[in-house]
């Protein structure tokens, strides 16, 4: 025991070490482009004055903070709110993810078939995928729903009456964080003259982060994909579902995707999830009853 005793002790400075690691990595993480980084500036700035307060035995200034320092305590939380909200809500995604998230791809296989529903009307739309920069900034600037990712909320928001219609809708994890959100403009001039607004916006995010931008042209149809300032165009769903399997890292099972019918050009389509469903039960999608958008 005496041997092993000093080990043990070692061991627990290590783990006690990461841990403080992780809590101002996380913390740093989370406030990394967001308006909170000021706030912990001026946060550092009362600790400096406290820490000058109690060296320097300035009384006043001492009794001033000491007084205080139990309301600022209160007034970081809430402050803070939507940040430590943020932070517990990641914490609870991650233990999910860590008892096995088989439901992820079935969430991104939802763009695959509003990026094909869209294509077929000439639907404009903007969707961005965050993966590990945060894009809290630009979710600020468009309107907060915090909802989950789904095709028919996606058909929802990007329907040309709708109107959170214009702007991106950006994706969380598995959820809907925002819509209608302001994107920055790749200034890039190597770009095709035909690129409009909305692929310079979806390239434009993909220069700042490494997030992932899925484009429909609103004027053809097209299906546009930009990864790390790079634009890939006029693709399949099939195509896209493949991209972004691979950007993401998990699989995408294939799911039939809706058709256009020759009837006067009008669009039948089946619903996804009644679609997984039959495939599900016999490996093939019946026809089912049509719902109109």
């Amino acid at each position: 025991m005496l041997i092993t005793a000093p080990w043990l002790r070692v061991s627990f400075t290590v783990l006690d070490i990461l841990l403080v690691a992780l809590i101002v990595y996380e913390l740093l993480t989370m406030i990394r482009g967001t308006r909170a980084a000021p706030m912990l500036a001026g946060l550092a700035a009362v600790i400096v004055a406290f820490y000058l307060a109690r060296i320097g035995e300035l009384v006043t200034l001492n009794w001033l903070v000491s007084h205080f320092l139990p309301y600022i305590v209160f007034a970081l939380i809430v402050v803070f709110q939507s940040e430590i909200r943020h932070v517990l809500s990641d914490v609870g995604r991650r233990l999910s993810f860590l008892r096995g998230n088989t439901a992820g791809g079935d969430s991104y296989d939802d763009i695959v078939l509003a990026a094909n529903l869209f294509s077929q009307h000439q639907t404009g739309a903007l969707i961005v995928i965050e993966r590990e920069i945060g894009l809290r900034t630009y979710i600020e600037s468009g309107v907060a729903m915090d909802a989950k990712l789904s095709y028919d909320l996606l058909a929802t928001i990007f329907r040309p009456s709708a109107p959170l219609h214009d702007g991106a809708a950006i994706i969380q994890k598995d959820r809907i964080a925002a819509a209608a959100c302001f994107l920055p403009l790749s200034m890039n001039p190597v770009l095709s003259t035909q690129l409009g607004t909305r692929h310079r916006a979806g390239i434009g995010i993909t220069e700042e982060t490494d997030a992932i931008a899925v484009i429909v042209s609103e004027e053809t149809g097209a299906i546009s994909v930009a990864v790390g300032g790079k634009i890939e165009r006029d693709l399949t769903a099939e195509q896209l579902r493949e991209r972004l399997s691979s950007e993401l890292k998990r699989y995408m099972a294939p799911v039939a995707l809706p058709t256009v019918t020759g009837h006067g050009g009008e669009t039948n389509e089946e619903s996804p999830l009644r679609m997984r469903a039959q495939i599900g039960a016999d490996g093939d999608a019946e026809d089912e009853e049509e719902r109109p958008l």
